[in-house]
């Protein structure tokens, strides 16, 4: 058989052989324990958390062992692709604080000299190593039909018999090389095949950087490795990228672990050297008490774009992250509440080897902490960045106030306990509103939220006895509260909590009941920030306005 001919037929215009892209693409020039890691999503959608998951994984591994990452865009199936997806990818990892060092910067730009890194544009690459096979009759033309693939599948299942292209059922593999010329010269439609060795009775150890020690039986299937389009399946495509572009470790979702006997078969039959893997836990979701895969259909939050319209900032999801990566993260933090998150060291054996558990509550609580931290000129920064986007109104009034909105972010900020009052910054309307007239005149007496033991008539009587006697100009916290406290004392409240349970009858509440009075005229709500601030805020005349109009 002229597995030679065989080749120039398939592929007659191929300038380059395989060594002319070895060297091409030399031995990359690192240090010992350097790793060359990449994110390789497809372009046949946005960007879901699982894939920032993924990529956030690689750049830290590259970054901590001062190695590559690298943005490679694998678009061979090209029917698929959304338009954007390639922007919106790169986005998504810039918003990310993500660098990669070489790939894709845009639709037709990219850096570095390991390139094409979008598969579309290295055809002329797979084909060169493709033509090589066939010439060494390590792979062949298929000429199977879509419906006769069919039959032998559904006759096979019918039989309890492993499905797929092997064996006997193989019927183009030692078809006569002039046979096929013959076939191909015609017209007729096919594809390429590798000619697997496999056997499935042998069984092949490997290691997994997450998984551990396993074991699979080697694949006997006689895959597809270039489509009847001239593009290359995954498979092959993903072997050949990884060996030019010189990858050491292949840090991919635990989906693709039922591949690695192709792929590591792949590379055995190429003549590379295969890189190590790692496969990571598929992200879950607790739903009613089970665990399921977090779904772009049923999840809004598996949705990148859901965490920027909700607000949340990118650093906290990134945090949040890292606790799912290694759960040694939350400890790194207490112990390093000021530190860089970039200073944790990412482990992959201490990963999770199951499905990693995604909880929005966990991601808000994470998220608290994350901005809590924040000074209070890079929470307003954040907001309004936010609001000019996704809320408008917001953005109208918070942008002709930035310094009162500055002071209003740094309420008992600079404690050794900071508040943290916001995870996500859809939620800070809700929790200003009332420094807005504009807002807070469109609250109804409905919504005032008072201590339990004061009823609203009873609030107001509170409110105008206060505004009578109050000395806005205290020069302390204690200065002020003291007064409030000779007020209410004054009023019948009690200052003594022992006192007050002993003897309840003899008192309209505690002073603490009149500090929620003044609360509710301000700003209608039980639960704020320190009471003494957000006058000091407001103003004077802000203050006595808003307790005359709550006593009308």
């Amino acid at each position: 058989m002229s597995f030679e001919r065989l080749a120039d037929v398939l592929f007659p215009d191929l300038e380059n052989t395989p060594e002319y892209y070895l060297e091409k693409y030399p031995k990359r020039n690192m240090k010992e324990g350097a790793q060359v890691v990449r994110y390789a999503p497809s372009p046949t959608g946005f960007q879901h958390i699982g894939g920032v998951f993924a990529a956030l994984i690689n750049e830290r591994l590259a970054s901590q062992s001062e190695g590559v990452f690298f943005l490679r865009i694998e678009d061979t199936d090209q029917k698929r692709e959304v338009e954007g997806a390639i922007v919106d990818t790169i986005q998504t990892l810039k918003n990310f604080g993500m660098k990669f060092n070489e790939g894709m910067t845009g639709e037709e730009t990219e850096i570095g000299a390991y390139g094409p890194y979008r598969q579309s544009l290295r055809k002329e690459i797979y084909k060169t190593f493709a033509k090589d096979l066939v010439k060494k009759g390590l792979a062949y033309p298929c000429f199977c039909t879509a419906d006769s693939l069919n039959a032998t599948r559904e006759k096979q299942m019918a039989e309890k018999i492993t499905p797929g292209y092997y064996s006997e059922y193989a019927i183009c593999r030692n078809m006569d090389s002039e046979d096929a010329i013959k076939r191909i010269e015609k017209g007729d439609r096919y594809i390429i095949r590798i000619k697997s060795p496999g056997d499935i009775n042998t069984r092949v150890e490997f290691h997994d950087l997450i998984k551990g020690n396993i074991s699979f039986p080697e694949s006997n299937q006689d895959i597809v490795i270039i489509k009847s389009d001239g593009l290359p399946t995954y498979h092959f495509a993903h072997a050949i990228d990884d060996a030019l572009m010189r990858t050491t470790t292949v840090i991919r979702g635990e989906e693709w672990l039922s591949s690695l006997p192709i792929h590591v078969q792949l590379f055995e039959i190429l003549g590379f050297e295969a890189p190590k893997y790692a496969h990571i836990p598929t992200i879950m979701k607790n739903d009613n008490g089970s665990k399921r895969k977090l779904s772009k259909r049923k999840d809004a939050e598996a949705a990148v774009s859901y965490y920027k319209e909700a607000g949340y900032p990118m650093v906290s999801v990134t945090e949040y992250l890292l606790n799912i990566i290694n759960s040694t993260y939350e400890g790194w933090r207490a112990e390093n509440p000021t530190a860089d998150y970039h200073e944790f060291p990412v482990v992959l054996d201490k990963m999770s080897k199951s499905g990693a558990l995604f909880d929005l509550a966990k991601l808000n609580d994470v998220s608290k902490e994350v901005i809590c931290r924040m000074k209070a000129e890079k929470v307003y920064d954040y907001y309004i960045t936010w609001a000019e986007e996704f809320n408008k109104e917001m953005y109208g009034l918070v942008s002709l106030k930035e310094s009162m909105l500055k002071d209003v972010f740094n309420i008992d900020k600079e404690g050794p306990k900071p508040r943290k009052d916001f995870a996500k910054w859809d939620e800070v309307k809700e929790k200003i509103f009332y420094f807005f007239d504009e807002l807070f005149s469109k609250e109804t007496e409905d919504k005032i939220e008072l201590p339990k033991t004061l009823s609203l008539e009873n609030s107001k009587a509170v409110i105008e006895a206060y505004a009578k006697s109050f000395k806005f100009n205290a020069e302390t916290q204690e200065a002020w509260f003291d007064d409030l406290k000779a007020i209410g004392i004054e009023l019948g409240f009690c200052a003594n909590r022992k006192e007050y349970k002993a003897n309840p009858e003899n008192f309209k509440g505690m002073i603490s009941d009149v500090a929620g009075a003044v609360r509710a005229a301000l700003t209608h709500r039980a639960n704020t920030p320190d009471l003494y601030a957000i006058m000091q805020i407001m103003g004077e005349d802000k203050v006595r306005e808003r307790f005359e109009n709550y006593i009308k």
